[in-house]
């Protein structure tokens, strides 16, 4: 077996072992909501639990991309997949240590009753497991303009994050015994606007491994900016 014959099959083992991560994180976001929602203990043992999985994802994939760097040198695009890799699995990871963070805040409020009918947050949610799972997609099929796409969903996030943070400020001010719940509530929408940012970095990195593309977020953001109003 020749030595690229190797690598090549190690890079396909990497593929693997990054989609099972992002799989994790994925799914550690719907649970952990689900845990803030409910307060079910049980959601909050599997997302600490998932949390602790993809820490070990992380430790194994960041050794076996150094070691497919140090022992086969790959250069232009095989380095650009595995130099990729490390950046992503830092994404995923704090995914996942957001998706706990979400959980904890469960944990804060046991014993206390929801102030209001929670819709925003589970749809806050929804759309940014959705994000998450796409950028895992992107990366499974290499599809740099799925990836592209990530950008204009994370626009929607910060809309909802500003428009929910305005409204449990509001309840906050009429009752000051709303606070430490309201605080929470802005809280976990503060984390799952980051998880949207982790996986737009996903995306940016994604562009770069398939098209060798540096992606400028904050330029882009821009121009979506002046297309809408129609403004420079």
């Amino acid at each position: 077996m020749t030595s690229r014959t190797v690598f090549v099959q190690e890079l396909e083992r990497l593929n693997e072992e990054v989609t099972r991560m992002g799989d994790l994180a994925c799914k550690s976001i719907g649970k952990a909501v689900g845990a803030f929602v409910t307060g079910e203990e049980s959601l909050r043992a599997e997302v600490k639990a998932i949390d602790e999985k993809i820490y070990g994802c992380d430790t194994e994939i960041e050794k076996h991309c150094l070691d497919l760097i140090a022992l086969h040198t790959p250069v232009a695009g095989d380095l650009r997949t595995v130099s990729t890799c490390l950046k992503i699995i830092t994404d995923l990871n704090r995914i996942g240590r957001y998706a706990r963070d979400i959980s904890d805040s469960a944990d804060m409020l046991k014993d206390q009753r929801h102030f209001k009918r929670l819709i925003s947050i589970p749809q806050m949610a929804g759309l940014v497991e959705g994000m998450a799972k796409d950028a895992v997609d992107s990366f499974v099929t290499r599809d740099a303009e799925k990836a592209r796409g990530l950008f204009e969903r994370d626009d929607a996030i910060d809309g909802l994050y500003e428009s929910i943070f305005r409204e449990v400020l509001t309840y906050m001010m009429e009752d000051p015994k709303k606070v430490t719940m309201g605080i929470n509530y802005i809280l976990v929408t503060r984390y799952l606007e980051r998880i949207a940012d982790h996986a737009c970095n996903i995306g940016e990195r994604i562009v770069y491994m398939v098209a060798g593309e540096r992606l400028d977020p904050a330029e882009m953001k821009r121009k979506r900016r002046e297309a809408e109003t129609g403004n420079p």
